[in-house]
């Protein structure tokens, strides 16, 4: 019902009543599709090299039982200064879903055209800079790690109390 008072009974895509990108990721009128794309390659990119820095064990590491408020405080980061372009997705299924979901729920099959068929760009780009972000983090921090010094083979398994119990 909000929704139908909000938009004067019809449920709109783009425009000033559109109440679509309430669930899923839509281009800004100023975004094109190529830096959209660009876009969310790069968050996700840096997301999950920060995601693979603080877990490492061989960095200094966040305090044991802080890490979901430092990938939370990350997220936020991400989302404040690169969320104004398209919602910053960063996860294939924060957009599918929802996508399909208003598809059948009254917007239409538009939610596929809408932006220039920007409906691929968010389940494509993370997926390609999650491998970018995984792949830089493993190229140029991990694989210069010293080796493991004896005894330091278990400490991963040691931090996390639910591994070893």
């Amino acid at each position: 019902d909000a929704f139908m008072e909000f938009s004067d009974g019809k449920l709109e895509i783009t425009g000033p009543n559109a109440t679509a990108q309430i669930f899923a990721t839509y281009p800004a009128p100023y975004l094109s599709l190529i830096n959209g794309f660009a876009d969310q390659v790069m968050s996700t990119a840096v997301l999950l090299l920060a995601i693979f820095a603080l877990f490492d064990t061989k960095n200094n590491s966040v305090p044991k039982g802080l890490e979901p408020i430092a990938v939370g405080l990350l997220i936020i980061v991400l989302t404040c200064s690169l969320g104004m372009n398209s919602g910053c997705a960063m996860n294939p299924a924060r957009d599918l879903g929802p996508r399909l979901f208003t598809a059948v729920a009254g917007w239409g099959m538009e939610v596929f055209t809408a932006g220039n068929h920007w409906w691929w760009v968010p389940i494509v780009a993370p997926l390609l800079g999650g491998v970018l972000g995984a792949m830089i983090y493993i190229i140029f921090i991990e694989m210069h790690h010293s080796a493991p010094q004896s005894g330091e083979e278990n400490e991963a398994h040691a931090k996390y109390e639910l591994t070893n119990m």
